[in-house]
């Protein structure tokens, strides 16, 4: 599984060469993976199915890509000012600008536990929990109570983020109350941006909450494949690469990909 997950398509010769075991051995794993799902062969080889059936949980997820994180963070709170309305979605990106907004006047509302809980120790920040069921898996709320509110409210920027994205099927989420509050989370705001990291890029859940096409901006990270980053540079909304670099605390960095490849340097 481990070199199926590092390369798009493998053989069974390539599996033979790393695996000790025999080749009809293998053949018949593969057979009983592509039954379950797990992975599509074909003439030329197998690859791993990127379909995401299971909701990981919060502190599964705190420490996963956490690097490109931290920069898709600081990218995405250079767009915010003082005085701004903001909609924060619920994850461990959306934390991560969370730790980057401290200083401002804003105010926030969000389905997420963690954040809403953080940002009441800051007495300039306004915070606003949608309020619903809790969801066990993210620490956060869903369900038809938060949808209504968001999709009265008309915020100068909304952040929403996810555990699977492509061009092709959108921003998928595992349950079809999560895609639901994605999508009512995005309806009115003057900017829509979805903050994801690269890994998520080209795999999906079951229920779509939007297509990409319906965002302002997407903020992801330069692992981004060459294939997907020309794809997407040349759909409607703006396109942002992260840089992962080494700064003074007071300075962000950012690729902006529709700008002629040009890297801009923020500060804050």
């Amino acid at each position: 599984m481990d070199d199926l997950k590092s390369h798009n398509l493998v053989t069974v010769e390539q599996l033979v060469a790393v695996i000790t075991a025999s080749p009809a051995t293998i053949r018949r794993d593969l057979i009983k993976l592509d039954r379950e799902g797990v992975i599509s062969r074909s003439h030329g080889g197998v690859t791993l199915n990127r379909f995401i059936p299971v909701q990981p949980t919060t502190l599964e997820k705190m420490q996963r890509n956490l690097a490109e994180k931290q920069a898709i963070a600081r990218t995405a709170a250079a767009m915010i000012g003082s005085g701004d309305a903001i909609v924060l979605d619920a994850g461990t990106t959306m934390m991560e600008l969370a730790r980057q907004l401290t200083h401002l006047q804003i105010r926030v509302i969000t389905a997420d536990l963690h954040i809403a809980l953080f940002f009441s120790e800051f007495k300039q920040i306004e915070v606003t929990i949608i309020g619903g069921r809790i969801d066990d898996s993210s620490q956060s709320c869903v369900g038809d109570h938060g949808r209504r509110l968001l999709r009265n409210l008309y915020p100068d920027l909304d952040f929403v983020s996810c555990n699977s994205w492509s061009l092709k099927k959108g921003i998928t989420a595992p349950t079809e109350e999560k895609a639901g509050l994605k999508e009512d989370l995005l309806i009115n705001a003057r900017r829509r941006v979805l903050l994801a990291d690269s890994s998520k890029y080209g795999s999906w859940s079951l229920f779509c909450a939007t297509l990409l096409q319906n965002l302002t901006d997407i903020i992801t990270d330069k692992q981004l494949a060459e294939e997907a980053h020309r794809e997407l540079n040349e759909q409607p909304f703006t396109l942002l690469l992260s840089l992962r670099v080494l700064l003074a605390p007071h300075k962000k960095c950012c690729f902006r990909s529709k700008s002629h490849a040009s890297l801009s340097t923020i500060n804050r």
